[in-house]
């Protein structure tokens, strides 16, 4: 039978999701629980593959298991097994033609920026940093004209093994929380480091060194060496992946309180 489950996660002690040789990934630990739970070994597949210290609060994974097992034990057992920073929040069996990634209409990734001339303290590696004031609506303005679809090769990380470069970005929004700066973005899917490619772009116009026309201009270059340094990962969230309503999979719930109001569907 075919799993699906919503798991979140602290990024910060793993070396991303993806599972490696040294073992310390999110889908390492995940695997070795849900095998302790399904009695064998599990392979865990899931909707976007975070980087190293990039959170989730909406992450979706499928799994196929022999084994039958109460959704209570899927997400309760499961978690027993699982360090404090990774945590399955629900459970359900869906048809074997599901599937995590392939299945999934769009995915959302919030990045959180802490925007005050001193650094966070007990927020550190929860949230991103800019010491100097941001202009908002510089931002705002400049990432509307990036909606749509388009080639993303100038946000692409090097590194990055998608097939193609074009994206379909549905919303690109900007806005401040008090001293928190919200960024929301969502697509089809995403590009390695595309996120934090273009929050740093922004930032750059936040701040005044560009203007908010700077951003469409670097995104027609195509080219890597024209955008901004790459963000860091501590602010970004995975929080939402959405699916065609057939497969009709439970709701997360809310766990960011800077985002309370924030429609992320």
């Amino acid at each position: 039978m075919r799993i699906a489950i919503g798991l979140a996660y602290d990024g910060r002690p793993y070396a991303g999701w993806q599972s490696q040789p040294a073992g310390n990934t999110v889908q390492d630990r995940l695997e070795a629980a849900l095998a302790a739970i399904a009695g064998g070994p599990v392979r865990a597949t899931a909707a976007g593959r975070t980087d190293a210290g990039v959170h989730a609060t909406g992450q979706v994974v499928h799994f196929d298991a022999e084994a039958a097992r109460p959704k209570g034990a899927w997400v309760r057992g499961t978690n027993a097994h699982l360090p404090d920073a990774v945590a399955v929040q629900w459970a359900c069996e869906v048809d074997d033609e599901f599937h995590a990634r392939y299945s999934a209409s769009s995915r959302t990734y919030v990045y959180i920026l802490y925007n005050q001339p001193i650094r966070p303290a007990v927020l550190a590696g929860k949230v991103g940093w800019f010491h100097l004031p941001l202009d908002v609506e510089r931002m705002d303005r400049a990432a509307q004209a990036i909606r749509g679809e388009h080639d993303f090769s100038a946000f692409r990380s090097a590194e990055c093994q998608a097939k193609t470069p074009v994206r379909v970005l549905e919303r690109a929004a900007i806005e401040r929380r008090g001293d928190y700066i919200v960024f929301v973005f969502t697509a089809n899917a995403f590009l390695h480091h595309m996120v934090r490619n273009l929050v740093g772009a922004l930032v750059q116009i936040g701040k005044g060194a560009a203007p908010p026309a700077w951003l469409a201009e670097v995104l027609g270059r195509r080219d890597r060496a024209y955008g901004a340094p790459t963000f860091g990962p501590d602010g970004l969230y995975l929080t939402a992946v959405a699916y065609p309503e057939r497969w009709n999979l439970p709701r997360f719930a809310s766990m960011l309180p800077v985002l309370a109001g924030t429609d992320l569907r």
